[in-house]
């Protein structure tokens, strides 16, 4: 997933746009009015939902986005925008229809307990002047995008008319569509790249009681029949996705733990539309999807997964490459400032580790047991040589960095090019500062940044110098 980094894919995003409410709080009597809870309420939140989950999950990782949709005249729709605008979507293609209430799902929580949930929404199909305004926008704007992703809540601005005179377009002009599917006849996505219906959507669509292998098989090959999809598409929750073209395959999920599978489907249809605006092909688009929706459903409520949490994931899971734990300091600081939002303790320590021994390995052991997370600055060959004199390091900075990076205590390894590595401190600004105990008593650099210093002693007799004079004592003395 490494290869990812840094991309941003032009992706447009059709569909209902909604904004979920929640009101927080605790029940600690019944009303004397009716035999109903009273919630104290606390806490006021409110997030995008429908195809603004889409939204949330394509501006987490990274992509260019636009969205096109239909909103009322009314404070939920300033509402709305607002949000957009916080995550950096402009609001430049949503057309305002009068008289149509703006979706707002509001839901009670009690002591994390929901209590009952009361919509505001127009649910008809929206009307023609707005469909014609979506669909002349649409073709005048088609060209500036790599992929165009429908996401259908069944609300009214994705009509049979207009979903098909979109695709239609689309493939006129070389795009892919990726369609979040809405009720039991899904012959209005006809034509689509893929549809992402799960596997409860796709027994009603296909009229097929999956059961077994057979029966996938049967389901997803009627479903791409009948609509004539390029690929076949049904995600099966805990045992992963399958897909469809010219044989059936299903990639199993990679989830560890499985908290909350809410907006599941949002990440599935955005990471796969992300993927594939990326280059990559359908079976790796699909691994990709598999690995975020790996990470959504484990945190609580609607949820988002950001590049950098897809690339740790692949890491956990043992998937990802030593390489992919090396950044560079334009990398690390990002990643940083994402890792304390999401409230890890950073543990920042810094050397040669130039022949990795046994106490090079107790020390970085120690250092992360301080922590959530260990980053790593790695002196490169020419402060190394600085330091030590010309004839080190032994192991080149790329030897070493690759080594460092293969470790389980290792999350993060950071080459720096000063003698001092002051300046990457300051990029990580860690929590923790870790050094040798042999600065006792010493200043050592970067403590005046970080919040606290720990000093961990070596392994006595155990170090890169004894060994190369043991290496070169052996030379000296045997014929070789």
């Amino acid at each position: 997933m490494i290869e990812l980094k840094n991309k941003t894919p032009r992706i447009l995003v059709i569909g209902d746009l909604m904004i979920d409410h929640y009101l927080w709080g605790k029940c600690e009597r019944i009303s004397p009015e009716a035999p109903v809870q009273v919630v104290a309420i606390e806490k006021e939140t409110s997030v995008l939902g429908g195809a603004g989950n889409v939204l949330h999950n394509l501006s987490a990782l990274g992509a260019s986005i636009d969205v096109l949709s239909v909103i009322g005249n009314d404070s939920n729709a300033d509402e709305l925008k607002s949000l957009m605008h916080e995550i950096g979507i402009k609001d430049n293609f949503l057309i305002v229809q009068d008289l149509r209430s703006t979706s707002k799902k509001s839901r009670i929580i009690a002591s994390q307990q929901q209590v009952v949930r009361y919509d505001k929404e127009s649910t008809e199909d929206i009307s023609n002047e707005a469909q014609d305004k979506i669909f002349e926008t649409f073709k005048t704007h088609i060209s500036h995008y790599d992929i165009v992703l429908l996401s259908d809540y069944g609300k009214g601005v994705l009509t049979t008319a207009l979903t098909k005179k979109l695709i239609q377009f689309a493939n006129e002009n070389g795009k892919k569509v990726l369609v979040d599917p809405k009720g039991d006849d899904y012959r209005k996505y006809s034509n689509a790249y893929l549809l992402t219906p799960n596997k409860k959507e796709a027994i009603i669509a296909s009229k097929v009681d999956i059961k077994d292998d057979e029966s996938l098989r049967i389901a997803i090959s009627t479903l791409k029949e009948k609509c004539n999809l390029d690929v076949s598409l049904i995600t099966l929750s805990e045992d992963g996705i399958a897909i469809f073209d010219d044989k059936l395959r299903v990639h199993p999920t990679v989830a560890r733990e499985v908290y909350d599978v809410t907006g599941a489907g949002d990440t599935v249809l955005a990471s796969l539309g992300f993927a594939l605006a990326c280059g990559y092909d359908i079976d790796k688009a699909v691994n990709f999807s598999n690995l975020a929706a790996g990470v959504v459903v484990g945190k609580i409520g609607s949820a988002t997964a950001t590049l950098n949490e897809i690339i740790e994931y692949e890491s956990s899971l043992n998937k990802s490459t030593s390489d992919s734990h090396i950044k560079t300091l334009e990398e690390i600081t990002v990643l940083s400032n994402e890792l304390k939002s999401r409230g890890k303790k950073i543990v920042f320590t810094n050397g040669c580790f130039d022949i990795l021994h046994v106490g090079h390995v107790k020390y970085l052991e120690e250092a992360k047991s301080y922590g959530d997370v260990l980053i790593l600055g790695l002196n490169s060959d020419e402060s190394v040589s600085r330091l030590k004199g010309p004839d080190r390091p032994v192991n080149s900075e790329d030897d070493r960095a690759y080594i460092l990076a293969s470790l389980e205590a290792v999350d993060y390894v950071v080459k720096f090019y000063d003698d001092t590595p002051y300046a990457l401190i300051k990029a990580v600004q860690p929590h923790i500062l870790v050094k040798g105990g042999d600065y006792e008593g010493k200043d050592v650099v970067g403590q005046d940044i970080a919040d606290e210093l720990r000093l961990v002693n070596f392994v006595e007799g155990k170090s890169t110098t004894k060994t190369i004079e043991r290496i070169k004592g052996y030379d000296e003395t045997s014929n070789c």
